[in-house]
């Protein structure tokens, strides 16, 4: 299991808790942070790995259009 950097949720992450076959749950969300590279640290010790909840939040924030104040 991996943990969110972000809230400490525990997640599964298929780059780190899989076995390379699948794609990550993520990989099918628009790209708005880079993504954990396996090669400099293991995934679930990257700091950018967000839980489910965590990067959806984000992704919402970061893509809806700021309203007029």
């Amino acid at each position: 299991m991996s943990v969110c950097a972000r809230c400490g949720a525990t997640f599964t992450c298929a780059m780190a808790d899989g076995d390379g076959s699948e794609p990550c749950w993520c990989a099918s969300l628009p790209l708005v942070m880079p993504v954990p590279s396996t090669e400099v640290l293991p995934p679930a010790a990257d700091p950018s790995c967000w839980c489910p909840d965590c990067l959806r939040r984000h992704i919402a924030a970061t893509t809806t259009p700021a309203k007029p104040e």
